[in-house]
């Protein structure tokens, strides 16, 4: 079947309710050339179908930064790394409800607490725990990103007002050990399905551009559709110096795009969240994410690198016509 055809008719296919095969996924991998503004196109019409005209935004703090046990070859932050970073422990409930203040003033429906560290304490669990009930009682919804938890440790979130829990599994089962060997992917699916268990809603991706092939972007995204996530945060490697990583080239932009029209025929249902290197990678081609078939993103900056500002983003989903 021609490409365009073949595109055409996955997307008539999804659109119906069906859900793909792998060996289907795979043929969209090798759409190339001018054929892929016609999967842009295609991931366009199943994201309106799906997730109509909706954009969810949201903003992050990175309230514990650095002093990170971990050896994850992507972040500034790990025991690896020799990057110049902040380090300091976790920031005052003053100083995080302040930025869930700033968050809301402009519209974002979502505010994460992120920390860095294998998992955190019992008391930075019950300090954390405190300012999720003031960030709910502002009007925003409370989200947490805070490591491998367990099942009793995300039900005191749960029970203080934590709406959705974080936890990236990065990569496929397959190159997880090429990144990191301090946890496993087991470890990562074990603290995804604990929250699952507790009632809380789930936010799990990960990041391109680690060396992975496309079968390890295909395979991650089925096991994503597996877990059931409700929201799937797409990220693109932003080589830092002194990591691990630091040398790698960044992803191209129609290669970063076409990973986010992949996600969408995969996971047409889901939210597709575009986060770290939006920026960095996408550069010019930042205002095509929606076309390609995300309906989120983070906005403000990240944890150790920058972003865009509210403003612009804002911009950015108004003219296109979309909603927050």
């Amino acid at each position: 079947m021609d490409p365009v055809e073949e595109i055409k008719h996955l997307e008539e296919h999804i659109v119906k309710g069906s859900a793909i095969t792998k060996e289907e996924a795979a043929s969209i991998t090798e759409i190339s050339g001018p054929d892929i503004f016609n999967l842009f196109a295609s991931a366009n019409k199943i994201r309106s179908h799906f997730r109509g005209d909706l954009v969810g935004l949201c903003s992050i703090v990175n309230a514990k930064s650095g002093f990170c046990s971990e050896d994850c070859s992507f972040c500034a932050q790990s025991s690896r790394s020799k990057a110049e970073i902040d380090t300091y422990p976790l920031l005052k409930k003053e100083h995080i409800i302040q930025k869930a203040r700033e968050a809301k003033k402009y519209g974002i429906r979502r505010f994460s607490i992120v920390t860095s560290g294998r998992k955190i304490s019992r008391k930075n669990l019950l300090d954390i725990a405190d300012v999720i009930s003031a960030i709910k009682h502002l009007g925003i919804i409370p989200c947490a990103s805070l490591g491998l938890l367990r099942e009793d440790e995300l039900s005191v979130l749960k029970a203080a007002g934590l709406d959705r829990y974080h936890h990236n599994i990065e990569t496929s089962a397959q190159h997880f050990p090429q990144i990191c060997s301090t946890h496993g992917y087991d470890d990562k699916i074990r603290t995804i399905r604990s929250a699952h268990s507790v009632g809380l809603s789930l936010c799990s991706g990960g990041i391109f551009g680690l060396g992975e092939t496309w079968q390890d972007r295909i395979d991650m995204a089925f096991a994503l559709r597996e877990l059931n996530v409700d929201s799937v945060p797409i990220n693109f490697l932003i080589p830092i110096k002194g990591t691990a990583l630091g040398n790698r080239k960044l992803l191209h932009p129609l290669e970063a795009l076409k990973i986010v029209s992949l996600y969408r025929f995969i996971l047409p249902r889901k939210e597709i969240r575009i986060c770290g290197g939006r920026t960095q990678v996408l550069g010019e081609f930042n205002s095509m994410i929606f076309l390609a078939g995300a309906d989120g993103m983070i906005t403000g900056n990240y944890l150790t690198t920058m972003g865009r500002s509210p403003e612009d983003d804002l911009k950015l989903v108004k003219m296109y016509g979309l909603r927050i």
